[in-house]
């Protein structure tokens, strides 16, 4: 009697369990890849809020992920249009800023041609472009009324506030020399007027000025630039100042007007 032959036991498959890890791996390193390649491509300018916008692109391309409700097309979808989002506020404040910029190169090239070098400062800030004009400039001493010779300061300015569309704070500012007269009680009053009258002026030189932009307030002594130590220090601080505001802070998020 013939023998029957004993059965090949079966063979066991390999366990595909490591194909998981293995495709996260592989979208790790596919996404490594391609932040390396973003940063090396992008310009000095690139941001952090770009380079992080990069980042969550790449770490979440769509597929399973050890990421919790971060591989999801939904999540993906959402981070896109929060960075997109993003990315368009940064981009406001850059062109802001380039805005600014140039306007302060117009009004120096003007002070450099009017030998105002002495009397007229400007400053881009992180609050927006500072224009600083001495008193010597604008007022008599002790005065509020506007001398004939403001008229070149005030007539540049409105010109170049009607170039811009940001709102404009106005503030005047004294020393700490007490003042007492039947006009003025004290500085706080000498300093409001100041500024007052320099925005009447500014808002009568160019009428397409929208006055919702403006605002006028006395600082009085309280905000020198420069201790009060000498009489050079203290004729730096009696002055005007006026600051065109941001509508963009740095992160390029809309400042509340």
């Amino acid at each position: 009697m013939a023998r029957k032959k004993r059965a090949k036991p079966k063979e066991d498959h390999p366990s595909e369990a490591w194909l998981l890890p293995y495709s996260d791996l592989m979208t790790l390193l596919l996404a490594l890849f391609i932040v390396l390649y973003a940063i090396n491509a992008a310009s000095k300018q690139t941001t952090s809020e770009e380079v992080t916008a990069t980042f969550r692109h790449g770490f979440n391309a769509g597929g399973i992920s050890f990421f919790d409700k971060m591989g999801t097309q939904s999540g993906y979808t959402a981070y896109l249009t929060e960075d997109e989002s993003k990315d368009k506020s940064v981009n406001n404040y850059v062109a802001e800023n380039d805005k600014l910029e140039k306007e302060k190169q117009k009004l120096e090239a003007y002070i450099k041609e009017k030998n105002l070098e002495n009397e007229v400062s400007t400053q881009l800030t992180e609050q927006g472009l500072m224009i600083r004009v001495k008193e010597k400039a604008l007022f008599p001493s002790g005065s509020a009324d506007l001398t004939n010779d403001s008229d070149k300061i005030t007539t540049i300015v409105a010109s170049l506030l009607g170039a811009v569309k940001e709102n404009v704070v106005i503030s005047g500012h004294t020393d700490n020399v007490p003042i007492s007269n039947s006009r003025y009680p004290s500085n706080w009053d000498l300093s409001s007027q100041r500024a007052l009258n320099f925005m009447k002026s500014v808002l009568q030189k160019n009428p397409q000025l929208d006055p919702i932009r403006f605002q006028a307030t006395g600082n009085s002594e309280y905000r020198p630039i420069v201790p009060n130590d000498t009489p050079e220090h203290r004729a730096q601080n009696r002055r005007v100042e006026i600051l065109i505001a941001r509508s963009y802070n740095s992160s390029g998020m809309q400042t509340v007007k």
